[in-house]
């Protein structure tokens, strides 16, 4: 059911991309939204460090720069492409835990989070998926009045 409600996330992050050029994707309608690019950038990051790094114990980074400042040389397509393959490495992972109840131990770099298991992990994705979403939605509506919801 979680996974569910994350995929329904994610459709909705990636319905803001639909029918939009390369350049719309990297627009900032008045300058201080987030490009609808770098959100589908961002979001696979979010998963890798949280499912990889923080249930498999994985060493993982965060660096907004690299997150949210696409190189012009990336297009929409890959950037998805990326996205949906960061969603069902997530899946399967999960897919694959004993339990929803698994304790999530993290890298030893990172801090101790005691008791943190995959079900609060998974409702952290589906929240920071959501949080994106309403800013997708927002960009694309600023750009050419296409709404979401």
């Amino acid at each position: 059911m979680l996974l569910g409600f994350l995929r329904r996330q994610r459709r909705t992050v990636l319905a803001a991309a639909e029918g939009l050029t390369d350049e719309q994707a990297r627009s900032t309608p008045p300058g201080r939204l987030t490009p609808i690019i770098a959100i589908l950038n961002h979001l696979p990051y979010v998963e890798w460090r949280w499912i990889d790094g923080r249930y498999l114990g994985e060493e993982v980074t965060r660096s907004e720069e690299v997150e949210f400042n696409v190189p012009a040389e990336r297009t929409l397509a890959e950037v998805i492409a990326d996205y949906e393959r960061r969603a069902a490495r997530t899946e399967q992972v999960v897919r694959d835990a004993p339990s929803i109840d698994a304790l999530c131990p993290g890298h030893p770099s990172q801090p101790p989070r005691p008791g943190l298991d995959l079900r609060w992990v998974l409702l952290h994705l589906i929240e920071e998926t959501a949080h994106h979403a309403g800013h997708a939605d927002a960009t694309r509506e600023m750009l050419d009045g296409t709404r979401l919801w």
